[in-house]
Protein backbone atom coordinates (compact mmCIF):
# COMPACT_ATOMS: atom_id res chain seq x y z
CA UNK A 1 0.00 0.00 0.00
CA UNK A 2 0.81 3.57 -0.53
CA UNK A 3 1.74 6.08 2.57
CA UNK A 4 -0.68 8.21 1.15
CA UNK A 5 -3.66 5.54 1.40
CA UNK A 6 -1.98 4.56 5.05
CA UNK A 7 -1.94 7.78 6.35
CA UNK A 8 -5.50 8.14 5.57
CA UNK A 9 -6.57 4.68 7.26
CA UNK A 10 -4.21 5.96 10.30
CA UNK A 11 -5.92 8.72 10.22
CA UNK A 12 -2.72 11.49 9.96
CA UNK A 13 -0.94 13.37 7.11
CA UNK A 14 1.45 11.75 4.93
CA UNK A 15 4.07 14.33 5.88
CA UNK A 16 3.60 12.64 9.67
CA UNK A 17 3.54 9.14 8.71
CA UNK A 18 6.45 9.38 6.75
CA UNK A 19 8.32 11.57 9.22
CA UNK A 20 7.83 8.82 11.95
CA UNK A 21 9.00 6.09 9.35
CA UNK A 22 12.25 8.33 8.74
CA UNK A 23 12.73 8.63 12.34
CA UNK A 24 12.75 4.33 12.69
CA UNK A 25 14.26 3.65 9.36
CA UNK A 26 15.77 -0.05 11.04
CA UNK A 27 12.37 -0.63 11.56
CA UNK A 28 11.42 -1.05 7.39
CA UNK A 29 13.74 -3.07 6.14
CA UNK A 30 13.32 -3.54 1.64
CA UNK A 31 10.60 -6.51 2.72
CA UNK A 32 8.67 -4.11 4.47
CA UNK A 33 8.91 -1.08 2.88
CA UNK A 34 10.44 0.45 -0.81
CA UNK A 35 10.61 4.08 -1.51
CA UNK A 36 9.43 4.51 -5.29
CA UNK A 37 11.52 5.98 -8.26
CA UNK A 38 10.32 8.77 -10.29
CA UNK A 39 9.68 6.60 -13.10
CA UNK A 40 7.79 4.04 -10.60
CA UNK A 41 6.02 7.24 -9.51
CA UNK A 42 5.05 8.03 -13.23
CA UNK A 43 3.78 4.95 -14.06
CA UNK A 44 1.27 4.19 -11.24
CA UNK A 45 -0.13 8.01 -11.25
CA UNK A 46 -0.97 6.72 -15.34
CA UNK A 47 -2.96 4.08 -13.37
CA UNK A 48 -4.60 5.35 -9.98
CA UNK A 49 -7.20 7.83 -10.38
CA UNK A 50 -5.69 9.91 -7.64
CA UNK A 51 -3.64 12.84 -10.29
CA UNK A 52 -1.60 13.91 -7.26
CA UNK A 53 0.79 11.32 -6.75
CA UNK A 54 2.94 12.51 -10.27
CA UNK A 55 3.94 15.49 -8.59
CA UNK A 56 5.14 13.80 -5.28
CA UNK A 57 9.07 13.65 -4.70
CA UNK A 58 8.92 10.53 -2.95
CA UNK A 59 6.09 7.77 -2.60
CA UNK A 60 6.35 4.89 -0.26
CA UNK A 61 5.50 1.66 -1.05
CA UNK A 62 4.67 -0.79 2.15
CA UNK A 63 4.21 -4.58 2.43
CA UNK A 64 1.87 -6.18 4.85
CA UNK A 65 4.83 -6.34 7.83
CA UNK A 66 5.54 -2.86 6.75
CA UNK A 67 1.84 -2.29 7.76
CA UNK A 68 1.81 -3.98 10.85
CA UNK A 69 4.96 -2.67 11.44
CA UNK A 70 3.62 1.14 11.12
CA UNK A 71 0.82 0.17 13.92
CA UNK A 72 3.72 0.23 16.02
CA UNK A 73 5.66 3.43 14.90
CA UNK A 74 2.40 5.83 14.82
CA UNK A 75 1.49 6.81 18.47
CA UNK A 76 -2.59 7.69 17.69
CA UNK A 77 -5.13 5.39 19.18
CA UNK A 78 -6.65 4.64 15.58
CA UNK A 79 -2.88 3.37 15.02
CA UNK A 80 -3.31 1.31 18.22
CA UNK A 81 -6.95 -0.12 17.14
CA UNK A 82 -5.33 -1.06 13.84
CA UNK A 83 -2.44 -3.00 15.40
CA UNK A 84 -4.83 -4.97 17.26
CA UNK A 85 -7.44 -5.65 14.59
CA UNK A 86 -4.05 -6.72 12.29
CA UNK A 87 -2.37 -9.04 15.22
CA UNK A 88 -6.40 -10.77 15.58
CA UNK A 89 -6.37 -11.15 11.63
CA UNK A 90 -2.71 -12.68 11.81
CA UNK A 91 -3.97 -14.90 14.65
CA UNK A 92 -6.89 -16.51 12.95
CA UNK A 93 -5.33 -16.78 9.70
CA UNK A 94 -2.60 -18.98 11.07
CA UNK A 95 -5.13 -20.62 13.27
CA UNK A 96 -7.30 -21.92 10.35
CA UNK A 97 -3.47 -22.51 8.40
CA UNK A 98 -2.66 -25.09 11.34
CA UNK A 99 -5.99 -26.54 11.71
CA UNK A 100 -6.16 -27.39 7.70
CA UNK A 101 -2.40 -28.96 8.60
CA UNK A 102 -4.06 -31.12 11.55
CA UNK A 103 -6.90 -32.51 9.39
CA UNK A 104 -4.72 -33.86 6.92
CA UNK A 105 -2.34 -35.14 9.40
CA UNK A 106 -5.18 -36.62 11.38
CA UNK A 107 -6.36 -38.26 7.87
CA UNK A 108 -3.36 -39.58 6.84
CA UNK A 109 -2.76 -41.37 10.38
CA UNK A 110 -6.22 -42.81 9.99
CA UNK A 111 -5.39 -44.09 6.56
CA UNK A 112 -1.87 -45.88 7.70
CA UNK A 113 -3.91 -46.88 10.87
CA UNK A 114 -6.82 -48.54 9.23
CA UNK A 115 -4.83 -49.85 6.20
CA UNK A 116 -7.40 -49.14 4.37
CA UNK A 117 -10.20 -50.35 5.77
CA UNK A 118 -12.33 -47.09 5.12
CA UNK A 119 -10.70 -46.14 1.66
CA UNK A 120 -14.12 -44.21 1.09
CA UNK A 121 -14.72 -42.72 3.49
CA UNK A 122 -11.13 -41.46 3.53
CA UNK A 123 -11.33 -40.46 -0.17
CA UNK A 124 -14.74 -38.38 0.53
CA UNK A 125 -12.74 -36.34 3.11
CA UNK A 126 -9.95 -36.05 0.63
CA UNK A 127 -12.46 -34.49 -1.70
CA UNK A 128 -14.15 -32.28 0.64
CA UNK A 129 -10.66 -30.91 1.55
CA UNK A 130 -9.52 -30.32 -2.26
CA UNK A 131 -12.64 -28.66 -2.35
CA UNK A 132 -12.15 -25.95 0.29
CA UNK A 133 -8.86 -25.03 -1.45
CA UNK A 134 -10.30 -24.40 -4.98
CA UNK A 135 -11.26 -20.77 -6.30
CA UNK A 136 -15.20 -19.94 -5.78
CA UNK A 137 -16.57 -19.21 -9.09
CA UNK A 138 -18.76 -16.50 -9.56
CA UNK A 139 -22.43 -17.00 -9.72
CA UNK A 140 -24.65 -14.83 -12.08
CA UNK A 141 -24.78 -13.68 -15.44
CA UNK A 142 -22.40 -11.41 -17.07
CA UNK A 143 -23.14 -9.14 -19.85
CA UNK A 144 -20.87 -9.57 -23.64
CA UNK A 145 -19.06 -7.04 -24.91
CA UNK A 146 -19.75 -7.75 -28.36
CA UNK A 147 -22.51 -9.48 -29.80
CA UNK A 148 -22.32 -12.05 -32.19
CA UNK A 149 -22.99 -10.69 -36.00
Amino acid sequence: MLDRDLAELYAVETRVLNQSVSRNLARFPQDFMITLTRDEISRISQIVTSSNIRFSKSVRAFTERGVAMLSNVLRSDTAIQLNIQIMRAITNLRNLLLDNAELRKDIEDLREDTGGKFRIVLETLDQLLAVENRPVKKIGFTAKEKLAG
